[in-house]
């Protein structure tokens, strides 16, 4: 859920980390090889990965291997590369490019090596509708079509670090599936994991990124994704409270002219795959811009329900928890996809109050009825009673209906709290976002939490076991269930440390939930890590772990 409020936490718990240099060298790697639906494409200069871990290749291998066109600039240092309709223009220093006019970031530009112009492949051949996966122990690149990607083969019985030897409880099941929780993240804002920038109003291509999607997740083991379809309060779905998402249009408000969630809840359940419908809560955008806001998005509507931040780092709009009316706005939104759709469950994110400085000084004053004598007591106040009637509500409607929420993975440092973790993080879910939940869970409002817990098993300051740990004892004996959030996009980072530098740290940690009963699944984030990226082999490793 990574553009979200947590992004704060994690950057303050990294300064306390000591900088560790990524382990690869890049130049001493064996040669790149590149298939295309299974068919060796041939460079004039052979592709290689870069300081920042991008794979680059010669102009010659989107011209002549993906049949693309491709024109270069001389002057302006720009290579345009067409292909069915997509337009893609990529300058050299440039941290951005220009896809369908629309700028979207880039991770490494353009640059001469060799006498040759180079591009990142993986973006431009995602951008044209391609999937790029990564095989880090044969040094391939294999880019397909939208056919479906082959099966995964099962990979050797990788060798990893001992885990604590606790007896094996029995496998912990999901009601209706059989099966302990394996889900992921697909994440919509921003396009990044679905529908790619590309596919923008072409509604045939959307389809079929979505199926490739799912196909290639259930391929891995995956029986559940948590879609969101409501990112920046919009939607993915035809609303009469709401506008439609721009993810799907580039314009927000636009009529995709089908109705995504109804297609990806039937292509979800065909495949014997749970949906749950994510909800960004409180978020109202991305950014102070508002001149692209529909007329119906709550910035507009309803402008004095929201509370534009003033930092730097932070300068997106929030709707305000603390009035009522607002809460209930969003408890209607999701109601209206409850009422609608056939979805398994509800799903809230992290959004709550922002863990920086919140100006509701006035909305303090006109709407503390009870009279709550600090500012943070009222504020968690508000998230507790946001919390207890979007479930009771939802559950009104469908009793069926899972509801769950994932919070920041540290509800209290235990310096604030002696009953809180054994942790030392810079922000918590109950101090600086006003999430009480452990009180959400002894009062069974939710179905389920799933803390995100994004540390590794040895990061002495959140470290990932003792906060599974802390976890476990918040639900034991109280019927909510426990899932465990994964930081999938962590692995094979060139910012992260060295432990992360491998799959088989999210293989370990999936192992230490193993020890808890309570544990009864995780949910990964995010699906184009693990499907796209495949980090440290990270697929395949999957894949062995979840059918063995």
């Amino acid at each position: 859920m990574k553009r979200k409020s947590w992004i704060i936490g994690l950057l303050l718990i990294v300064l306390m980390m000591p900088f560790v240099q990524p382990g690869a060298a890049h130049s001493a790697a064996a040669s790149i090889t590149l298939e295309l639906d299974g068919s060796t494409l041939a460079s004039e200069v052979p592709p290689y990965l870069n300081a920042k871990n991008v794979t680059m290749v010669p102009l010659g291998v989107i011209s002549k291997g993906l049949k693309a066109g491709v024109q270069w600039n001389q002057s302006t240092k720009t290579v345009t590369v067409t292909k069915g309709g997509d337009e893609l223009k990529l300058t050299s220093g440039k941290s951005s490019a220009q896809v369908n006019g629309a700028s979207v970031a880039l991770d490494s530009s353009v640059l001469i090596r060799q006498g040759r112009v180079m591009v990142p492949i993986r973006f431009v051949a995602e951008q044209l509708g391609l999937q790029v996966v990564w095989n880090k122990a044969e040094q391939l690149i294999s880019l397909y079509t939208l056919a479906e990607v082959p099966d995964v083969t099962t990979p050797v019985t990788p060798t990893v670090p001992t885990v604590p030897s606790v007896p094996s409880p029995t496998v912990p099941t999901i009601p209706g599936t059989g099966k302990a929780m394996k889900g992921v993240w697909i994440s919509t804002v921003f396009n990044l994991d679905w529908p790619s920038a590309s596919s923008a109003g072409k509604a045939d291509k959307q389809k079929q990124e979505y199926t490739a999607l799912l196909d290639k997740l259930q391929a891995v083991g995956f029986n559940a994704v948590f879609v969101q379809v409501r990112p920046s309060g919009d939607s993915l779905y035809p609303s009469a409270l709401v506008p439609w998402s721009k993810v799907l249009s580039g314009t927000q408000g636009k009529d995709p002219g089908y109705d995504p969630l109804a297609f990806m809840i039937e292509e979800t359940h065909k495949r014997g795959m749970q949906f749950h419908a994510w909800f960004n809560p409180f978020r109202a955008t991305t950014d102070g811009n508002t001149s692209q806001l529909a007329s119906s998005h709550i910035v507009k509507a309803h402008p004095d329900w929201v509370v534009q931040m003033s930092s730097k780092a932070d300068n997106k709009y929030y709707i305000n928890p603390g009035i009522p009316e607002a809460r209930q706005s969003i408890i209607d939104t999701v109601l209206e996809v409850v009422k609608g759709y056939d979805i398994d469950g509800v799903h809230l994110d992290d959004y709550f109050y922002p863990s920086s400085s919140f100006p509701d000084d006035s909305t303090y004053k006109a709407y503390n009825a009870k009279g709550i004598a600090s500012v943070a007591d009222w504020r968690r106040d508000n998230i507790n009673d946001f919390v207890q009637q979007l479930g009771a509500q939802i559950h009104a409607v469908k009793p069926a209906v899972s509801y769950g929420i994932s919070p920041f993975g540290v509800w209290r440092n235990s310096s604030k709290d002696s009953t809180g973790s054994d942790t030392k993080a810079g922000v918590s879910a109950y101090d600086d976002m006003y999430a009480d939940v452990r009180m959400w869970i002894q009062q069974g409002w939710v179905d389920y939490v799933a803390p995100q817990i994004y540390w590794s098993l040895s990061f002495n300051t959140a470290r990932y076991d003792k906060l599974v740990d802390w976890w476990v004892n918040e639900v034991k004996g109280t019927g909510v269930k426990l899932y465990i959030g994964q930081a999938a996009y962590k692995v094979g980072a060139a910012d992260q440390s060295a432990e992360w530098q491998s799959g088989q740290q999210i293989i370990n940690q999936l192992k230490y939930n193993e020890t808890y009963s309570e544990v009864q699944g995780s949910i990964m984030f995010r699906a184009n890590d693990i499907t796209v990226r495949n980090p440290g082999d990270l697929t395949s490793l999957l894949t062995f772990y979840f059918k063995s």
